[in-house]
């Protein structure tokens, strides 16, 4: 492919360029016969290559298997560990993974685009480097669902099928994934360097971090200030990201350190699933036997994973370990303030409540008691709030048998009186039901309608449920005339056994 087919083709490799001893160079393996799956039109137009979509099929089948990889790319694989369920791995890195290298998108914002299933690298270890179509179409489906959430995170801009087969518990149909990321630097970054007591490599790599996500850093006097100031600023993107999960139900499933980005973005959509019935206990992925990513667990994990992070870089704090360990610990502590402040403005957005009061959090968490206690499905009760403003007996019909109903009537005329809905007129209450509407989805990935859609695409090649799916989650917020059944509950019978699997 030729160096003018595209603006996408004009790579600026920082990461190649000026991190060298980082990373293995490595090539994406031939894939037999790739034909292209999904590419993301809206997604290329931002990373400045409209006419992408305008290019030959098999070019762009050839472009997203790695078969011909574009001039000015410099493919290489990442050096990282991470601490796995607790249980630390000194040595992972991109196993099946590949950085072609980084463009400046329209915004002018630097991206990464990484293959994910491109065949082996020297971090492979016993793996074959390869990915199924199933997961990869889960990842571009979720990630496409948190960006309609505006949630941040990493994106795909194409699923290539590769025409052999990858043997996982059974046959599936291999793919690569092409992802988009605001970098793929992650806490285990930090961690495979601090393992190997490599100071200076630590510090080379956090300044090329705050140049690439704090530049407003750069000019602050002293080495340990800006390193300080920096850990502060990671810990806040996840303090807010967390948050945002926790607004929308999200279940990550799998928050090693090595998927905890600095940059703040989710990253790798494994065992991923959103909550249906609210229970803080939720746990959907199949190899989380002790529950330590549960939903209510995120926020903690989170912290854990910032003081993994400080523990890295403490060399690089001050000279006196006693007085780095102070420092990094209060930011760490820290930690939870931060994201109780976050989850407070979501919630409040939540549930239409203007400005701060005392008592905000109570009644957040009194409201989320009452759907716990009733088994009631977190998605439809928030966007039900809505409904409610102008159908009282809305929110009943949420509560199975009626259980809540005493508890329900109570917290009703609480809100009412915080968010002054009580004195609202009918056109005033329509105002306010339509900002709670576009604060709360009526659509999301929900765990049997992401099952069905890439089932159909794996096993029969029928990508009009992944596509079907895929439009509506893109506008979440709205009601779309023929997609009542996707704002559905799953049936009680599947979410009983449900389980999520990483897909690796």
């Amino acid at each position: 492919m030729a160096d003018d087919a595209s603006p996408f083709l004009r790579f600026d490799n920082s990461f190649a360029r000026e991190m060298a001893g980082f990373y293995a160079a490595a090539n994406p393996e031939a894939a037999p016969a790739p034909h292209l799956v999904r590419l993301n039109v809206a997604l290329a137009a931002e990373l400045g290559a409209p006419g992408l979509a305008e290019r030959p099929a098999g070019e762009l089948a050839a472009l997203f298997a790695g078969n011909a990889p574009p001039a000015g790319a410099a493919p290489l694989a990442q050096a990282y560990a991470g601490h796995q369920f607790g249980g630390f791995s000194p040595s992972l890195g991109d196993g099946r993974a590949l950085l072609l290298g980084e463009v400046v998108d329209v915004h002018g914002r630097r991206r990464d685009i990484a293959f994910k299933g491109s065949g082996r690298t020297p971090f492979s270890r016993r793996g074959d480097g390869r990915a199924a179509l199933g997961p990869m179409l889960r990842e571009y489906l979720l990630g496409e669902a948190m960006h309609g959430l505006g949630i941040p995170t990493t994106r795909a801009l194409a699923v290539v099928a590769t025409g052999e087969t990858v043997r996982r518990e059974r046959p599936l149909p291999g793919a690569v994934l092409t992802r988009v990321a605001a970098s793929h630097l992650r806490v285990g970054t930090f961690e495979f360097f601090a393992a190997r007591g490599e100071t200076e490599r630590l510090r080379r790599l956090a300044d090329y971090a705050i140049a690439r996500h704090d530049p407003g850093l750069v000019g602050i006097a002293g080495a340990g200030a800006r390193y300080l100031a920096w850990l502060e600023a990671v810990g806040e993107r996840q303090a807010r990201l967390i948050a945002q999960w926790m607004g929308a139900g999200f279940i990550h499933g799998v928050m090693n350190t090595d998927n905890a980005t600095l940059s703040g973005e989710t990253i790798d959509y494994g065992p991923c699933a959103f909550m249906e019935a609210y229970d803080p206990g939720t746990v959907f992925s199949s190899i989380d036997h002790g529950g330590r990513y549960a939903y209510a667990n995120q926020p903690p994990i989170a912290q854990w994973n910032l003081a993994r992070l400080a523990e890295a870089v403490l060399p690089l704090l001050d000279a006196d370990p006693d007085a780095a360990l102070a420092a990094a610990t209060a930011i760490v502590e820290g930690f939870a303030a931060r994201y109780e402040e976050h989850w407070r403005a979501v919630m409040r957005a939540k549930l239409g409540l203007d400005g701060a009061a005392d008592g905000d959090a109570e009644l957040a968490r009194d409201w989320l008691g009452l759907l716990e206690a009733g088994g009631v499905d977190y998605t439809l009760a928030m966007r039900a709030l809505a409904d409610a403003l102008e159908q009282p007996t809305a929110l009943e019909r949420l509560f199975p048998g009626g259980q809540g109903i005493a508890g329900l009537a109570d917290w009703w005329s609480r809100w009412q009186a915080r968010s002054a809905a009580a004195a609202l007129d009918a056109a005033g209450r329509a105002v306010r039901a339509a900002r709670l509407r576009g604060a709360n989805p009526l659509y999301i990935a929900r765990n049997h309608r992401v099952e069905a859609a890439l089932d159909a695409a794996s096993r029969d090649g029928d990508l009009a449920p992944f596509e079907r799916l895929l439009d509506v989650l893109a506008r979440p917020f709205e009601a779309q005339p023929g997609c009542e059944d996707l704002a559905q509950a799953a049936p009680a019978g599947f979410t009983a056994g449900f389980q999520t699997f990483c897909g690796t």
